[in-house]
């Protein structure tokens, strides 16, 4: 693996570390004396950081680079972390640190998802993806482990709930510095882009059912997160086992999932891994709707391994269509992170109305549409379709 792909892969896997806020918002709780609504503003501000900048920042790639997008998005993130490192900041200089965080990583995302394609060899494009969201899977998991494990370790314990945010900064200072060694001959578009030209990629039917495919597995997933627990303790499991055997499992099997991707893309095709995943999420989520505590539980597994790989291999996909268009289509693919605020809700009305376990029909759906477009006729070119 050339030093290239390897600084862009610690670029992903500082990603993760927005994946953090979510746990922080339990000890910001208690340090701020806030609600649980209000605390929850911590992963809102990330969130909705994608669907804001992330057009914005597919436009910027397009006329001052991607390494420089890239760079910029480090930057942003270690603003962000360093405030809370060197002072306890008010809560909303708290909610603005947060916020920053979460436009550097929209930029990482539009930004490391094409340049991974720049640094990679012919052919290897579609693995190398998959093994960047492991890597960002494996940096949301330490990251959210760090939140609960560093406020007891040495100097860092007088910082309590601020003990993980030193160690986000050097993390995020030593990807800005990699990053910046790199010689990286991108791709560039002929034409700047523009946001007119980046939504009338929609009128194409392939990206616009790939967009549509983000939005809904976005959903998905954060679907399977939100309730899964509380399934399994209506499956039968008791609310620890519930726990370690539904989200903690779940994300985990993710992350295995993504970096063994890397080596099942050494012998089967992006499309081929796409549709075998895109089948194994469906029965993932659907052996929830049987009521059976034992099929929600094989559930879990097949869920978690076949939600895996559905975003590099969708991406890489579309992208090996329109290569040209990279930027554009980054933007508008993270701009469908989005999904994951939307579908929830949807579930979550069936849950209220007593749905029980057949609420689980929503990401079951959502993976019945993405099976649906990965058997859609289509010839893609370029080093994904090589692989």
């Amino acid at each position: 693996m050339n030093p290239a792909t390897v600084a862009i892969l610690l670029a992903f896997l500082v990603m993760g570390v927005a994946d953090a806020m979510g746990p922080l918002s339990d000890a910001v709780k208690d340090h701020y004396k806030v609600s649980d609504t209000v605390a929850t503003l911590l992963p809102f501000f990330v969130f909705i950081a994608f669907a804001a900048f992330s057009i914005p920042g597919g436009l910027l790639a397009g006329r001052i680079g991607k390494k420089n997008l890239l760079l910029l998005g480090l930057g942003l993130n270690a603003a962000g972390m360093l405030v809370p490192s060197v002072v306890v900041p008010s809560f909303p200089v708290l909610l603005a640190c947060i916020f920053t965080l979460g436009i550097g990583t929209t930029f990482l995302q539009v930004a490391g998802n094409p340049i991974m394609r720049d640094v990679s060899q012919p052919g290897k494009y579609s693995r190398n993806l998959a093994l960047a969201q492991g890597m960002k899977g494996v940096g949301s998991a330490s990251s959210s482990y760090l939140v609960s494990v560093t406020a007891v370790i040495g100097f860092l314990a007088a910082m309590e709930w601020r003990a993980a945010f030193p160690i986000f900064f050097a993390l995020m200072l030593l990807a800005f510095i990699m990053v910046a060694m790199l010689k990286v001959d991108e791709s560039k578009p002929d034409v700047p882009p523009s946001i007119s030209s980046s939504l009338s990629l929609l009128k194409e039917p392939v990206f616009a059912l790939a967009v549509l495919g983000i939005f809904l597995y976005v959903g998905a997933e954060a679907s399977m997160g939100r309730f899964v627990k509380p399934a399994l303790v209506e499956h039968g499991f008791s609310t620890d086992d519930a726990a370690w055997y539904g989200p903690s499992m779940f994300f985990s099997l993710l992350t295995v999932g993504r970096l063994l991707g890397g080596a099942i893309l050494s012998v089967v095709s992006p499309l081929t891994c796409l549709r075998g995943s895109a089948l194994l999420g469906l029965i993932g989520a659907a052996l929830f709707m049987f009521g059976s505590k034992w099929l929600a539980l094989a559930g879990v597994v097949a869920g978690g391994l076949g939600f895996a790989n559905i975003w590099p291999m969708l991406f890489s996909i579309t992208v090996e269509h329109r290569p040209e268009k990279a930027n554009e289509l980054s933007g508008l693919m993270c701009m469908a992170i989005s999904g994951g605020a939307i579908v929830p809700l949807i579930m979550g009305q069936l849950v209220d109305l007593k749905w029980g376990a057949l609420a689980f029909v929503v990401p079951a759906a959502c993976f019945a549409y993405l099976l649906m477009i990965s058997l859609w006729p289509s010839k893609p070119t370029g080093n994904a379709a090589e692989a």
